[in-house]
């Protein structure tokens, strides 16, 4: 443990420097997920639940998630548990029964996003944002594994939310840091750390402020974490934060959690909770002018009869707006097309909605997304594996199994899908996406 930082912490409230160097020490780690409620899944190997959260739980032993097929089927999310106390600052702050826009503004590789998307309502929507392309590319394949279609994944720098002056409802910021929250689970990024490095994390983290303030709402609620335990990137961030019109959140904890109050915002001690280290604060806007609605741009080509014809047999369109981008289609939910099409004029959009997939020569070829989501027609034929066969699936082998018709269909595991397959007269087409597909052996 760098003795710099020990240094540093030892006037933090609630820090031991004997019990956070012992429990860094013990070798011990937490695993924890949080399971998807929309697809009704229930843990069977869990024996505590995660507190500060509904959806939250401790497993007894670390399974390898790669080859458990229910995690590909998006049914649970792998995620630190202390992380997941963003429920009770979302919970504590605003009615999640009401329609809201919320920006999560650092959102790779998803964790907080899905959480968010399990606990906003259906006439809200989520805008997930990554500055990193490539990490933009993985949360798009998170929230398609989770199946949300009120969510659009943007791909942008704070600063180009500019345009979108005091629109969002929620904004929360899960800034980058130094990462010293981390450090008992990667025991390695403590060579990296260092007190310059902090600097130049919370200069960053303060830009990133200052970038999305307009686009928070009068009394719109802004959240920010960190998993760092430097109080250059926590407490002090909330002291710079009130220079801004805005007035500081209460939350009330629960004293068997463990958790602490800083006053700035609340601690999580890895000696003192079941998780790793994590700050959170909370703040709401105090000011803010009414503003011109923003003009949504023009619209995307919608489905003609003929494909809406087509597109019945596989998707629930009822409540959903079916729009072309050259050969795919997608749903986006009706009450929020006009949000989904101004961002799509504002942003650098890379997902939205569901893709339901591509019609060639009048027959769809269904999109991963389909199968994922929530929004798939009842009828579609499915076919359930065992687990050997879902593993084979999930790898992109072929597959040797009856089918009772032909074309497209489900595979699912437990009744939870995992993808398509096309049945052929003489073969099987495995169509689980190339790159999502398993590369290890067992």
């Amino acid at each position: 443990m760098p003795s710099q930082l020990l240094n540093f912490l030892s006037n933090l409230k609630g820090f031991d420097k004997e019990a956070f160097e012992s429990i860094h020490a013990s070798g011990e780690q937490v695993t924890s997920i949080r399971i998807n409620p929309a697809k009704k899944f229930k843990i069977k190997n869990s024996k505590s639940k995660i507190p500060w959260t509904d959806y939250g739980f401790y497993l007894d032993e670390r399974p390898s998630f790669t080859f458990d097929p229910l995690f590909h089927a998006g049914c649970y999310y792998v995620q630190e548990a202390s992380s997941m106390f963003l429920e009770q600052a979302l919970l504590q702050t605003v009615d999640l029964s009401q329609p809201l826009k919320v920006l999560d503004l650092c959102a790779a590789p998803g964790g907080k996003s899905t959480h968010i998307q399990s606990l906003i309502s259906k006439d809200s929507f989520l805008v997930s944002n990554e500055v990193i392309r490539s990490r933009a590319n993985i949360l798009k394949d998170n929230i398609i594994k989770w199946g949300c279609e009120n969510v659009i994944v943007t791909n942008n720098d704070p600063k180009d939310f500019a345009a979108l002056e005091n629109y969002f409802d929620i904004i929360v910021v899960d800034a980058p840091c130094s990462g010293s929250g981390l450090f008992r689970r990667e025991p390695d990024a403590m060579e990296e750390w260092s007190l310059n490095h902090v600097q130049l994390c919370s200069q960053r983290q303060q830009r990133i402020l200052a970038d999305i303030w307009p686009s928070l709402k009068r009394d719109g609620i802004l959240v920010y974490t960190t998993c760092s335990y430097s109080k250059e990137e926590n407490e002090d961030i909330g002291r710079w934060l009130k220079e801004f019109p805005i007035a500081i959140c209460k939350l009330a904890i629960d004293p068997t959690w463990g958790i602490t109050d800083s006053v700035e915002g609340f601690r999580f001690w890895p000696d003192k909770v079941k998780g790793e280290g994590f700050f959170v604060t909370c703040f709401r806007k105090t000011d803010g002018k009414n503003v011109a609605p923003i003009k949504t741009g023009r619209r995307p080509e919608m489905v003609s009869k003929k494909e809406l014809d087509t597109i019945v047999n596989w998707a629930i369109t009822e409540g959903r707006t079916l729009l072309k981008n050259h050969d795919r289609i997608y749903a986006w939910p009706e009450k929020l097309s006009n949000h989904f099409n101004l961002l799509l004029n504002q942003l650098r959009v890379t997902y939205s909605g569901t893709i339901i997939g591509a019609i060639l020569r009048d027959k769809l070829l269904p999109d991963h997304a389909l199968a994922m989501s929530l929004s798939k027609s009842e009828t579609i034929n499915s076919i359930e594996l065992t687990y050997e066969q879902a593993i084979d699936y999930l790898k992109r082998k072929d597959l040797k199994i009856e089918t009772q018709t032909r074309g497209w269909q489900l595979v699912t595991f437990e009744k939870h899908p995992l993808g398509w397959i096309n049945a052929l007269p003489n073969r099987i087409n495995n169509y689980y996406p190339k790159e999502l597909r398993i590369f290890k052996d067992i």
